[in-house]
Parts: structure tokens; C-alpha cells; sequence
């Protein structure tokens, strides 16, 4: 069965809305088993054994979170030559803008070679319904592509 990691940093209300649509969201697709890790605690290990995977973050002063820049740092050369072609998705909410966010996250996963199999998902200001059908949407469509 194939397995999407979902790696998240999850600090505030927002975000934690915006993680559980995207649980809802693998949860339709049938025969993909998921896997939800901190940012701060997933590794080489989580990565290499996952099929495709779902990086969430919150834009912090035009960035990705430091969490999920540690992610990168930790697992960047483990997985640079194991990973190529890993099918991947994201999500940035930020209070007012997630582009510097999302343009340093499509440089690493650009030097990684993962493949990006959906539309990133960039929300600002509180997530309203809309937003967590886009959110249950993205996860739906990343896990499918596994």
C-alpha cells in the first residue's frame, strides 16, 4: 500500500484546522496509508520509506518555518539521490503573504528533483470553508497520485 508522509509544522489554530482537512483529505482516497510527522521529528528514515509527501508550514517573515527548514537540512543529503522523482505537495498560510515561503521551498525540492503533483496551496488570514476543501482537495490529489 502506498504511504503519503505528511510533514508539518503545526504552531497556532489556522494550521491546525488546515492539518486535519488535509487527514480528511487522504482519508478518501482509498489503499494509501498516512503518516503525519512533525517537522521537527521527522527524518531520513520517514522519508525514504514514504511513496509521495505533503510539506505544510506557516510563512514566517517571508520564509518556510524554521521547522521545516531543519526537515530539509536533515534529510537534504540522505535522500538527494534516493528521492528523485518523489511525488510531492505543499501548503504555506501566512498572515498576509506566503510567497518567499513558497519560492524557497520549490528551490530545495527544485535541487532534490521531487515532482510537484499538485497546485501548492497558499492561504492567508483565517482558513474559512473554502479554504479547508482546498486543503482536503490537495491532500485528496497528492495521495492519488501515489
Amino acid at each position: 500500500m502506498p504511504r503519503l508522509l505528511v510533514v508539518h509544522h503545526t504552531p497556532s489554530p489556522s494550521l491546525q484546522a488546515v492539518l486535519e482537512a488535509v487527514r480528511e483529505g487522504v482519508a478518501l482516497v482509498e489503499e494509501v496509508e498516512l503518516e503525519v510527522r512533525p517537522a521537527l521529528s521527522a527524518g531520513a528514515a520517514d522519508l525514504l520509506a514514504a511513496d509521495g509527501v505533503l510539506l505544510g508550514t506557516p510563512a514566517n517573515i517571508g520564509y518556510m518555518s524554521g521547522a521545516l527548514k531543519h526537515f530539509f537540512d536533515t534529510v537534504y543529503y540522505p535522500c538527494l539521490d534516493a528521492t528523485v522523482g518523489l511525488p510531492y505537495g505543499v501548503y504555506v498560510h501566512g498572515n498576509d503573504d506566503t510567497s518567499g515561503a513558497l519560492r524557497s521551498i520549490e528551490r530545495i525540492t527544485g535541487a532534490l528533483r521531487w515532482k510537484q503533483v499538485a497546485a501548492a496551496l497558499s492561504l492567508t488570514g483565517a482558513p474559512g470553508p473554502a479554504d479547508l476543501e482546498s486543503a482536503r482537495e490537495l491532500a485528496a490529489t497528492v495521495a492519488v497520485q501515489l
